[in-house]
């Protein structure tokens, strides 16, 4: 399911390059020498985008981390679209940057500049999502979270929330998608599901279903029409928090309190969601840490100079309840 590598040729990376500067962001660094004459590494990174709290603090991270090591590093924005990041990708591979790097928006759709990559020589780290191609050495490792097991988390930490909520009677949930064909909104709806079918198939139902695309106006629009159409909603299940506050302000708007007439569990924990839950609006968040610049890093380094890494080297994360909001809060870094 991941996946890594790209390469193409002269030609059609000049014109890819070309339709970069048309239809993605892309802040590119200085190309001059360290200090003492040593080659700076070059690192080509291609970003999903600035789609929530989140993902600018993961852009953040990968930025300042680069600044520290002393590479050079070219940094697209893909706005969410597959196409940008294929055409980042392929400018890099023209640019012969050292190491490609970059955020899958979608799972699949990348075998063929990952094997332009390949054919250029240039190793291909994942970060964050992972991708689904036919050739494993495509790619070199994933940097990032497990999806699935926080769909997992998610589903367990429910548990103690209905309890603690004095909840009785059927379970019905109202479940907010992250993008549509995204790793982590796959993964963390199968993870969920893993635990309900296991252990809650007679007393909970996800009632409805819907991508809301990462952002707190999808999640805003997506609740608002769940509300409409199933009104007896006593859960939300929102596979990040972005679209947990945007669901939030059309609970209210439908004279409901968040965290008590409708429970609420998140993935993420931006700073943003944990003053939510300080509030009582949210009553659990699953952490998925995005500060993976440093570790990203590392990873490059070692690469580049030609050392073996794990095939999945997986981030550091935690779970949190109401209760611990406040004192975690001043903690938050993104």
């Amino acid at each position: 399911m991941l996946n890594r590598r790209n390469f193409l040729t002269a030609a059609i990376g000049v014109a890819a390059a070309g339709t970069l500067a048309a239809c993605a962001k892309e802040d590119e660094g200085s190309g001059d020498s360290a200090g003492g004459g040593s080659k700076k590494i070059t690192l080509g990174f291609s970003q999903v985008g600035s789609e929530s709290g989140w993902r600018t603090a993961n852009s953040d991270s990968v930025k300042s981390a680069a600044k520290e090591a002393g590479y050079n590093l070219k940094f697209s924005d893909a706005q969410q679209k597959q196409e940008n990041q294929i055409s980042a990708i392929r400018s890099y591979i023209a640019q012969k940057v050292d190491v490609i790097a970059f955020s899958p928006v979608v799972v699949t759709g990348w075998d063929a500049v990952l094997k332009e990559a390949k054919a250029a020589k240039i190793p291909v780290v994942l970060t964050d999502r992972s991708v689904e191609t036919s050739d494993d050495s495509l790619y070199v490792t994933l940097v990032g979270s497990d999806f699935t097991d926080e769909g997992r988390r998610a589903a367990k930490i429910l548990e103690k929330v209905i309890e603690k909520a004095g909840l009785k009677g059927p379970v019905k949930i109202a479940q907010l998608e992250g993008t549509t064909g995204a790793a982590p909104a796959i993964e963390r709806a199968k993870g969920f599901k893993e635990v309900m079918d296991a252990d809650h198939a007679d007393d909970w139902k996800i009632v409805v279903t819907q991508t809301g695309d990462f952002t707190r106006a999808g999640g805003k629009q997506v609740m608002a029409a769940f509300l409409q159409s199933n009104p007896d909603i006593n859960v939300l299940y929102a596979h990040n928090d972005d679209m947990a506050i945007g669901a939030i302000q059309s609970i209210e708007a439908a004279g409901k309190k968040p965290g008590k007439d409708i429970l609420i569990v998140s993935v993420d924990g931006v700073k943003d969601g944990f003053v939510a839950m300080s509030e009582g609006k949210i009553n659990a968040i699953v952490e998925c840490n995005p500060l993976l610049g440093p570790q990203l890093m590392e990873v490059v380094k070692t690469v580049h100079e030609g050392g073996t890494v794990e095939r999945w080297i997986k981030t550091k994360e935690g779970d949190f309840m109401q209760d611990q909001a406040k004192d975690a809060l001043p903690t938050r870094k993104y």
